[in-house]
């Protein structure tokens, strides 16, 4: 699969450049990050999302702003520490963000520790950045060869959100089984439910699915029920934000309700992820942080309390299956997790 348009890639002078996300699909315009702030807008404005791309886009920006820290000799390990909170912190529900600016943090401590000047310090950092990057897309490409397994020819897939290679340093989690599939000559077409919020499923899956020549059918987050009882879906993929040791999944607001309504009408409902996206330290889906969006992005009267979740849980025993980087894992989750993330 050879994507024609790239959503992140370095500058000539180390900044982060990035496609706009909050744009598409009426512009293709990109931006740069060079500092933890530009970075911080960018992903809390949702200019640039998913929950592996977050990572990746967090170790660049944390190598940009050290670089930039380095050229007015302000790069210190206190420095350092402190801006590597801040974007950690950014948004809280994608375990993935947090992982990546630790293992950054953790490559410049032992390059403090040892003595290392400034500049090899930021050296270290766009290494180790680049190594997250290159990581994800092998770990992508894994993932769709192990997705495409449990699509069958002549498929309706249904996904919400999107997981494909604008949320990803490759071709995506979810999306990455169907761009496989089609690889390997089978015939798949996919619904994409909307999503809250800013209707990522209907603006960004739906152009980037157009755009690879995949038959695509956008639809109002509140019609899954409905193409489901018309038989018109043969499995449900999606992605994920964070997933607890249970197999509980976080994921974009409504997935829980598309699993209820996948077992209703007894369609297999497949949870796509790398192992960067477990996060075993939290028994359970519970314990996962939701993170809460603004109330303008409702468009609700004035006066009306609003709650705008981001993501909700779906319990472990709704999902037939979590799609991994090391192949499929059935139930029960508990033991095979703990095998999962245990292999090298």
């Amino acid at each position: 699969m050879n994507l024609d348009f790239e959503p992140i890639s370095w500058t000539p002078s180390g900044a982060v450049r990035y496609l706009d996300q909050t744009l598409l699909p009426d512009q293709e315009s990109y931006r740069e990050a060079a500092s933890v702030d530009d970075m911080i807008e960018a992903i809390q404005s949702l200019r640039v999302r998913g929950a592996p791309m977050l990572g990746i886009v967090a170790a660049m920006g944390l190598a940009a702003a050290a670089a930039q820290a380095e050229s007015r000799r302000r790069l210190t390990a206190a420095w350092l520490d402190s801006e590597a909170t801040r974007l950690a912190a950014a948004r809280p529900t994608a375990v993935n963000l947090a992982w990546a600016v630790d293992r950054v943090r953790a490559v410049a401590s032992r390059a403090f520790e040892t003595g290392a000047e400034p500049r090899t310090v930021v050296d270290n950092l766009r290494a180790v950045a680049q190594r997250i990057w290159d990581e994800d897309r092998h770990m992508c490409q894994a993932i769709g060869e192990a997705g495409a397994e449990v699509i069958p020819d002549g498929a309706t897939v249904l996904t919400h959100c999107n997981a494909g290679a604008l949320a990803t340093g490759g071709i995506g989690t979810a999306l990455a089984a169907i761009y496989v599939a089609r690889d390997q000559g089978k015939r798949v077409d996919v619904i994409s439910c909307e999503a809250r919020p800013l209707r990522q499923g209907a603006r960004l899956t739906s152009w980037e699915l157009a755009r690879a020549g995949i038959e695509v059918t956008a639809i109002v987050d509140s019609a899954a029920a409905a193409v489901m009882a018309a038989g018109k879906v043969d499995l449900v993929i999606t992605g994920a934000d964070r997933i607890a040791a249970n197999g509980d999944v976080a994921n974009k607001i409504g997935t829980y309700g598309l699993a209820v309504l996948a077992e209703a009408h007894r369609i297999p409902f497949f949870v796509a992820a790398p192992r960067s996206t477990f996060d075993i330290s939290l028994s359970r889906g519970s314990e996962i942080p939701i993170e809460l969006r603004a109330a303008s992005e409702v468009g609700a009267a004035p006066g009306a309390e609003v709650y705008n979740p981001a993501f909700d849980v779906t319990p472990a025993s709704l999902v037939t299956g979590l799609v991994t980087d090391r192949g499929l894992v059935e139930p029960p989750y508990l033991d095979a997790v703990h095998r999962l993330l245990q292999q090298r």
